[in-house]
């Protein structure tokens, strides 16, 4: 039984360095009180919550299989935060974005992964199509592989487009078996030879019980539906139980990505 019971450090973040003004969310590189420069996702930003959500999920889940992720802490942003901020679209997303937010840690001089200059073999490749099949992951394409090689190591960034069924949530329970038709589009797909193996080394450490401690690091604040009608709760076992039939239910999406994968060699 796997016995990892992740946690999450809190930092408050101190000064702000520079937008990242890749994509919508515009994140930033920050400083926060313990002397580390962090990517700061924002909780004002368009996708709100949720992005900050499957980044946890998704970022937690990833380590837990082996992979190389950047340490995620949750990032405190004062309500003094950013008054001098000249820019007023920044400054209007610091404002709507006081209190808990998430943060990765910066890995200074990593560069974005190539593939036609890094070539990744078959088992790596499987196992992280794999996890984005899981996760229903779709940034991770030729155009965006939201992979980075830090120290000739490859290191796996930004989930926060995972878990897509959360902006509907009133079908999750059929999407949790719902094969992933997008990992056509996945970068890695065409060497990813060894999805069966993986399938079987990977649904054994995905206990039930690891994924329930994954999800518990979700803050009840970032739960509580908008509309007022679901508790914290509710919320959580949603993750939680469409992520425990998602990976009972591994071989529906191994398929579609092996018949993907057909088409393309």
């Amino acid at each position: 039984m796997n016995k990892i019971h992740p946690q999450l450090r809190t930092v408050n973040v101190i000064r702000y360095v520079t937008p990242l003004r890749e994509g919508g969310s515009m994140p930033a590189i920050a400083e926060a009180d313990d002397e580390f420069l962090y990517v700061l996702k924002f909780r004002g930003a368009g996708q709100g919550v949720k992005a900050l959500i499957a980044e946890i999920i998704g970022g937690e889940i990833a380590r837990a299989l082996g992979f190389k992720v950047p340490e995620i802490v949750f990032a405190n942003l004062d309500e003094a935060f950013g008054r001098t901020e000249p820019d007023e679209e920044i400054q209007d997303l610091l404002k709507a974005s006081v209190g808990l937010n998430l943060a990765l840690h910066y890995l200074s001089g990593a560069i974005t992964f190539d593939p036609t200059v890094t070539v990744v073999d078959a088992r790596l490749a499987s196992q992280i199509v794999w996890l984005d099949c899981l996760l229903t992951n779709m940034d991770r394409t030729a155009r965006n592989t939201n992979m980075l090689i830090w120290h000739k190591e490859l290191w796996l960034i930004d989930h926060g487009a995972s878990l897509y069924f959360h902006h509907s949530m009133q079908n999750w329970q059929e999407q949790a078996i719902r094969p992933f038709a997008l990992v056509k589009d996945h970068v890695l797909l065409p060497r990813a030879s060894e999805l069966n193996e993986v399938d079987t080394a990977f649904k054994a450490i995905l206990t039930d019980e690891l994924i329930t401690s994954i999800v518990s690091l979700i803050p009840e604040e970032w739960l509580t539906d908008e509309s007022g009608q679901e508790t914290a709760e509710e919320g959580r076992q949603v993750y939680r139980q469409f992520l425990i039939s998602r990976v009972a239910n591994s071989e529906v999406f191994v398929k579609e990505a092996q018949n993907a994968r057909e088409s393309l060699i």
